[in-house]
């Protein structure tokens, strides 16, 4: 049976429950400036959601709402777009396509149950689709195409058919066929019935006679279709060989089995703002992409174990939920977005946090067109919502029955690649600006906050240089912190490179009990990334077991500041062999005091060396900006490891120093036009070439001199 959502109608106060309707659920993905919004908004105007279309550029969408959003006519945050049509309720959800804000992308794909990638009809699929492809792909969910923007100058739909194929392989089908290009681009061809549309108004098309000069390509089109439907099953093309054709019923048939498998991905076309194929493509989601149930089932594991659990996508299953989005308000608070998968989801009732273990009592229950919200008694299987002001549930966390519980996949984010310190402009906003960064962080998974205690600085992470100035912004915005950002100090290590032998004392004679430890210390080199080890070979008691400890202190104490920069010294060796002692004198703090000099005064003989992090880098870009990419990374002291084709893409490896990819988000965009990404981790430790050496070193002497 297919999910059903209720239709609740308030009539003299009471609710009357009307008949109910089929579910979809449809994530809208693409590379940014593809027109996933202006096509979502094209989709809420056919269906009648909303009686005027809205405009990116002049900051009144139904998905772009928030201020950053308006202000800079980009999509930050995912959003709601419910339609119903012709007896279906589809939830479309609307995705940012810059890579600064993927994370929101990527946690919409965890609920969803078809994906459209939103293509433009002039620059064809671009680096941020083949991303979301990967993960979308990942799931098993399936995916058909749009090509939108063919009424644009350069638009060309064929190129772009041969673009993805080229990208995401053979299974890519053209579904619909464009009449006319760029400005005489006037409606489409729907290859399935052969049948030719154009726009007539809100939400209607007119049938129309297929252009003459069309025919070939028409007919070329469904015996393409036809074959690619029978070769997706033995039964459908044993019958094509034989007879060479398939029935309209059997090719729709097999068209939605073989999009369900993913053993096809059929191509639409049309023109959000003129609404040629937005009629169409609803038709084709009515018709073609799944129902929940019709998906596989839901798997998770029990809490606190191993063991698989699972659950089928119906209302009469126990209930569970997965948690997508989070937005935080200083003034409403906080409104959670996730989606029923089981079950029935009730309002005023208690639910299980299964991820944490712990009841959480849920308010009201709102259905979400962009900021829109309409309060419900209920959600069932299959539907999208929100809550308010849940004090205990975060985003990718289950939300379940606490009598059958489960706990779902987490949503996997990617690395962060840009950071920036971050400190109050107002002396004495630090607990304000600590509250900001941990509601941010409740908003956004992607956001990292640390506090790096070695050099003091409070450190913002992100997927670069918007992604963290929208965060800035927010918190100005919303939580009235302003703050200061500055590169992060890299976290620079020293080293040494050969061993000697250290004496080191501490005499101090001031009336009364004097002041007495001497020790002798083997200094060693070890392996990098072995850090550091302290080994205790005192024999015949030359100094007593008491101070041993503190010998081992002021060791510790000493390695905090190298001898070049002041940085940490590590993957160091240090053996206490030797030393003596005053019966009256001695203590632990003379020791720790006597082992301190003996660092500080061997290490500097033992020719020390300056450590930098370097990163594992993959840069994926198109070829025409590999040659560039490739220079720019030279420049910066990093080696290239590998070059790997991907699709139309190529994946550049390469490892460079940490001090060097500080602000590279910025400068892949400037290369490519916001075309390329790129993801890094770190590798290692490695010591720093001379000449690049001494410029840091002096730098931290003259940070030093002016602190």
């Amino acid at each position: 049976m297919s999910y059903r959502r209720l239709q609740i109608n308030v009539l003299q106060g009471g609710l009357i429950v009307s008949a109910s309707e089929p579910i979809k659920n449809v994530g809208l993905f693409g590379h940014g400036g593809a027109g996933k919004t202006t096509f979502a908004e094209a989709l809420l105007y056919a269906s009648g959601a909303i009686t005027r279309m809205g405009n990116v550029e002049q900051g009144n969408t139904t998905t772009d709402f928030d201020e950053e959003e308006i202000k800079r006519n980009i999509s930050i945050n995912c959003a709601l777009a419910s339609v119903d049509w012709k007896g279906t309720h589809v939830i479309f959800v609307d995705t940012p396509g810059y890579a600064d804000f993927v994370g929101d992308a990527i946690s919409v794909a965890s609920v969803i149950d078809a994906a459209c990638f939103v293509v433009s009809g002039v620059d064809g699929v671009e680096v941020q689709t083949e991303i979301m492809w990967d993960t979308v792909a990942s799931l098993s969910i399936p995916r058909v195409i749009f090509v939108s923007k063919l009424d644009r100058e350069r638009s060309s739909f064929d190129r772009v058919i041969d673009d993805a194929r080229d990208t995401f392989g053979d299974n890519i089908v053209a579904l619909m066929l464009p009449i006319g290009e760029e400005h005489d681009f006037s409606g489409v061809v729907n290859l399935l019935n052969g049948k030719a549309f154009s726009p007539a108004g809100q939400g209607a098309s007119d049938e129309i006679p297929v252009p003459a000069m069309m025919a070939d390509a028409v007919a070329e089109g469904r015996d393409a279709l036809t074959e690619a439907v029978a070769e997706t099953d033995d039964t459908l093309l044993e019958k094509y060989l034989e007879e060479g054709e398939l029935s309209f019923e059997e090719i729709t048939t097999g068209l939605k089995n073989a999009v369900r498998s993913g053993k096809i991905v059929p191509v639409l076309c049309g023109a959000a703002p003129t609404g040629i194929g937005i009629a169409e493509f609803l038709d084709f989601v009515n018709n073609v992409l799944p129902l929940p149930e019709e998906n596989s089932d839901i798997v998770g594991t029990l809490p606190g174990k191993e063991e698989e659990a699972t659950r089928r996508r119906s209302e009469d299953e126990a209930m569970c939920s997965l948690v997508f989005k989070t937005l935080a308000d200083p003034y409403v608070g906080k409104l959670t977005y996730f989606r029923v998968f089981s079950g029935v989801f009730k309002a005023d009732s208690v639910v299980l946090n299964s991820t944490h273990g712990k009841t959480e009592r849920v308010g009201q229950i709102y259905r979400v067109t962009g900021k829109e919200q309409s309060s419900v008694p209920q959600l069932v299987a299959g539907e999208i919502g929100a809550l308010a002001k849940l004090s205990l549930t975060f985003t990718g966390d289950t939300l379940c029955d606490k009598d059958k519980p489960i706990v779902l996949p987490r949503i996997e984010y990617p690395a962060t690649v840009m950071s920036l310190t971050v400190a109050p402009k107002t002396k004495g906003d630090e607990d304000k600006l600590s509250t900001a960064l941990g509601r941010l962080r409740e908003e956004d998974p992607m956001l990292t906050v640390h506090r790096d205690t070695e050099v003091n600085q409070t450190i913002i992470s992100g997927a670069g240089e918007t992604h963290i100035d929208v965060a800035v912004e927010k918190m100005r915005r919303k939580f009235g912190v302003d703050v200061l950002t500055d590169l992060p100090l890299i976290p620079y290590k020293e080293t040494i490179r050969k061993g000697i032998e250290s004496e080191g004392k501490h005499k101090k004679q001031t009336g009364g009990h004097g002041q007495f430890g001497h020790v002798f210390l083997r200094i060693e080199p070890r392996k990098r990334g072995e850090g550091f080890e302290f080994e205790d070979k005192i024999v015949g008691g030359a100094i007593p077991r008491q101070y041993i400890p503190g010998t081992e202190k002021g060791v510790i104490e000493a390695m905090r500041e190298g001898p070049l920069a002041g940085y940490p010294l590590v993957d160091v060796k240090v053996t206490l062999y030797d030393g003596s002692f005053h019966a009256v004198d001695s203590s632990e703090m003379a020791f720790k005091l006597a082992a301190s000099k003996s660092i500080r005064d061997g290490v500097a003989r033992c020719d020390p060396v300056l450590l930098e992090p370097i990163m594992d880098v993959e840069v994926t870009v198109r070829d025409q900006f590999m040659g560039e990419v490739i220079g720019d990374l030279n420049s910066k002291r990093g080696r290239i490891s590998g070059m790997q084709p991907k699709g139309k893409m190529q994946v550049v490896s390469a490892q460079v120093p940490l001090g060097e990819m500080r602000r590279y988000s910025i400068d892949l965009r400037s290369i490519t036009g916001g075309r390329g990404v790129f993801k890094m981790d770190f590798s290692h430790y490695e010591e720093v070439p001379d000449h690049s050496a001494q410029k840091i070193i002096e730098q931290a002497k003259k940070e030093r001199e002016n602190s």
